[in-house]
């Protein structure tokens, strides 16, 4: 996998929660980590590994490091970090198939400005005129059509983490916005830091698509 200039620069900066993630991975026991996050224990030359759904690709880690071996999907530093902690908070709970805004999760109300700018407001600049090349790039990402708003895709982003996206298409009377939902069961996977760091994640891969 090839790390860009900018991806380098981004890991270096995440590096100290990086290592951290690695050393509270190191802690667990691997094959209760598969069982609890939907991953696969997998051989991995002479030991074994971890392997897991990323937006419908399979990501391969190394264990009990945490380094990314394989992964079909440009992987931003970002993303890496979020994945480890997933690993880390996973306890197994079920989909509850209920949608909540991020506001609605746990301590939501304190980061939902910074999410907001981060997530939402960038897809409503970049698509709210354009929905069709939002629906475009929803599917080259494999995501489920809904009905909410004027465009909406559901996407599995890990085994336990779903995301709603909703455009809002501006009019004469309206600027665009957009809106993103989540899993309630959520909370039994990421804290809602990582969640404010997903919404961001989930947009860049909107915007590359």
């Amino acid at each position: 996998m090839t790390v860009s200039t900018k991806n380098a620069r981004g890991r270096n900066a995440l590096q100290p929660a990086l290592d951290k993630a690695r050393r509270d991975l190191q802690q667990l026991d691997l094959h209760a980590v598969a069982a609890r996050s939907g991953a696969r224990v997998v051989r991995q030359g002479d030991g074994e590994g971890l392997e897991l759904s990323y937006w419908g690709q399979e990501l391969r880690l190394a264990w009990p490091s945490g380094e990314v071996l394989s992964c079909a999907r440009p992987l931003f530093p970002a993303a890496h970090l979020v994945v480890l902690h997933y690993l880390i908070n996973a306890d197994g709970a079920p989909l509850e198939d209920r949608w909540l805004a991020f506001r609605e999760l746990p301590d939501g109300r304190v980061y939902d400005s910074a999410f907001r700018s981060r997530s939402c407001l960038p897809l409503a600049h970049a698509f709210g005129a354009r929905p069709e090349a939002f629906a475009a790039a929803a599917q080259r990402l494999g995501g489920q059509r809904l009905t909410f708003g004027d465009v909406s895709f559901m996407f599995q982003v890990l085994p336990q983490v779903r995301v709603a996206v909703i455009l809002y298409a501006g009019d004469d009377e309206f600027p665009a916005d957009g809106n993103m939902l989540f899993d309630a069961s959520l909370r039994h996977y990421l804290p809602i830091e990582d969640v404010a760091v997903l919404g961001g994640l989930v947009a860049a891969e909107l915007l590359r698509a």
